[in-house]
């Protein structure tokens, strides 16, 4: 009887302490719907059946609501994901917008969203996921524009949801959607000097987050980075950014090495197809397993069951990539 019971208490320890794996996807931000074989792949693998895809951004130029970058499609694609149109729509946008121009937008994007859904024969489930960096001042507009697009084009809206919206969620308000994404990236600007990696600091996320167990809303998805990119700084202490530059792109003759992550140029030339004097400094900001992982314990004690959403599928970040913590 005592073996029993002692069993019975490990067999709880076990199941108690066993680990939550957490299915995941990707963003897939490019204009061009267009996968390569190492993409492909790593789509194949993944555990949930959907692809979040940007169709477009949305910006007001001039005062008129224009879409940016919209995505054409390769012949050659194909997945059997299911495509979720996600929309970037700059906070902008909603500056001193009117009540029928609400209404108008929420009608331009669901028609530019069909058109390209049935020009390019893609297979879409019920939702539209919309990203914007919303701020007091447009939170109320913008969060009727989410129920203006729910009743227009009869899908489920969702949105992103960045760290200073939960931090200050009485201030910046509760979108009125079922479902948001966790944006655990961006948590500072890669533009300022600060020996911080802008990408994802954990401290200042978990910071951020402290009391993410009491957000209203409770279905939460979670979006986390793979990214990388270099910071160019000039002789002026100027900033410039070259995207999906990694710790590979510094084994360079014409590199000076100042640190595992920096590099001081040491012959003028063209590099990353950019001109760069002699004298410029080039930082790598990228991710390691490990802040993926501290991130993903962190969460686990604040959040349950949730999926993962990492941005971004290219070959550049997903090669050997590890995506199970």
């Amino acid at each position: 009887m005592r073996a029993i019971k002692i069993l019975f208490i490990l067999l709880i320890a076990v199941s108690c302490s066993k680990k939550e794996v957490h299915p995941y996807t990707f963003y897939y931000w490019k204009t061009k719907l267009a996968l390569n074989p190492t993409e492909k792949d790593v789509l194949q693998k993944s555990t949930t059946p959907y692809l979040y895809t940007r169709f477009f951004d949305v910006n007001k130029i001039n005062g008129k609501f224009q879409p940016v970058g919209v995505i054409t499609k390769d012949k050659s694609f194909e997945t059997d994901k299911h495509i979720v149109p996600t929309v970037f729509i700059t906070n902008q946008t909603f500056l001193y917008i009117h009540k029928e121009e609400i209404t108008f937008l929420a009608e331009s994007i669901s028609k530019l969203i069909q058109k390209k859904v049935s020009e390019y024969h893609l297979k879409t489930n019920n939702e539209i996921q919309i990203d914007c960096d919303w701020t007091a001042g447009t939170r109320d507009d913008y969060f009727e524009f989410l129920k203006e697009l729910k009743k227009i084009s009869g899908k489920e809206v969702t949105c992103t949801l960045r760290l200073h919206q939960v931090k200050d969620k009485s201030i910046m308000g509760i979108p009125p959607v079922k479902k948001v994404y966790l944006m655990c990236y961006s948590t500072s600007s890669p533009l300022e000097n600060s020996d911080k990696n802008s990408i994802l600091d954990v401290n200042i996320l978990k910071s951020y987050l402290s009391k993410l167990e009491e957000y209203p809303l409770k279905q939460i998805e979670v979006a986390l980075p793979i990214y990388s990119w270099g910071i160019i700084t000039n002789h002026l202490g100027k900033h410039k950014l070259i995207n999906a530059l990694s710790q590979k792109d510094l084994n360079n003759p014409n590199f000076k090495k100042l640190s595992e992550n920096e590099v001081e140029v040491v012959k003028d030339g063209f590099y990353f197809g950019n001109y760069l004097n002699k004298g410029f400094i080039i930082k790598i900001e990228d991710i390691s397993d490990e802040q993926l992982k501290n991130v993903i314990n962190f969460l686990d004690k604040k959040i349950p069951n949730y999926n993962i959403i990492y941005y971004q599928l290219d070959s550049k970040f997903v090669d050997q990539q590890k995506f199970i913590f």
